[in-house]
């Protein structure tokens, strides 16, 4: 579990209450039922128009991702690739059919069977990139709600402060009401815009970057399993799979011994 975002959520949020306690003010001023029913009723109910009920659906089961989506380190797909070869050729592609089984992904299950099954390569590659593009396409549609819903919540904030105000314009009889109904009006564009730039936004953009990763590592995976269908020597496997990952973040080789200077030889 990566806690990036629940950290990051948390201290937005503190930020706030340290400003509101620093200035003397008091949140009870700010948690308003009404304008907080709106901004985030609202901003879910278009943000469901604006898309199918199947998408909501999608955001919907995506969301725990956001907050507990796991980064597998690349190293770590490396080296579990390089195993498979050198299992595949001391044992044969048969072997992988046993290896499959112990193995929770699915992705790479399915493509160990396949190659235990003797798919020709061409056709098990075509298989492998339809499904990392279909999973990519159901991860772009979960993190477009949220972004979508980002969008609109300031937007409806300002209706919910226009609407507060229009009931303040009709209480301008009674002057010592004015000033914590006109405050009050204005709660409803902060939780507009607090909601937006502090969850739907962050959300968004997590679930897309998870779908990177997520599509990163399966890409390894898939140049990997077809290298092992094709025979490839696993030390020579193990590099090109580094290779591919961008920042360092796979397995630097081992530094070479530095060579020793030879004596300088004596004068005559």
């Amino acid at each position: 579990m990566d806690p990036a975002t629940i950290i990051g959520i948390v201290l937005a949020f503190g930020a706030v209450v340290a400003m509101v306690t620093i200035e003397g003010a008091h949140l009870t001023s700010l948690v308003l039922p009404a304008p907080m029913v709106l901004v985030f009723g609202a901003t879910i109910a278009v943000g469901i128009a604006s898309g199918t009920l199947k998408d909501f659906l999608t955001a919907v089961k995506a969301l725990p991702r956001a907050f507990r989506g796991k980064i597998e380190p690349p190293q770590k797909v490396i080296d579990q690739v390089v195993g498979l070869a050198e299992k595949a050729r001391a044992n044969g592609l048969l072997a992988m059919e046993q290896e499959a089984d112990g193995i929770d992904d699915p992705f790479l299950k399915r493509a160990l069977q396949n190659i235990a099954d003797g798919t020709d390569g061409d056709e098990l590659r075509v298989l492998l990139e339809d499904e990392i593009a279909t999973r990519s396409k159901s991860d772009r549609v979960a993190a477009k709600f949220f972004s979508t819903m980002g969008g609109y919540a300031p937007t409806i904030g300002i209706i919910g402060t226009v609407v507060s105000l229009t009931h303040v314009l009709e209480n301008l009889s009674k002057p010592a009401e004015l000033g914590p109904m006109i405050a009050s009006a204005f709660v409803a564009t902060l939780w507009g815009l607090l909601s937006a730039n502090f969850l739907w936004l962050p959300i968004g953009n997590r679930l897309r970057r998870l779908s990177e990763l997520d599509v990163d590592r399966m890409t390894l995976l898939m140049e990997g399993v077809l290298a092992v269908q094709a025979g490839s020597q696993p030390r020579l496997l193990g590099e090109r799979l580094r290779a591919m990952v961008p920042g360092g973040d796979g397995a630097k080789p081992a530094k070479a011994p530095k060579a020793v200077p030879a004596p300088e030889k004596e004068a005559a």
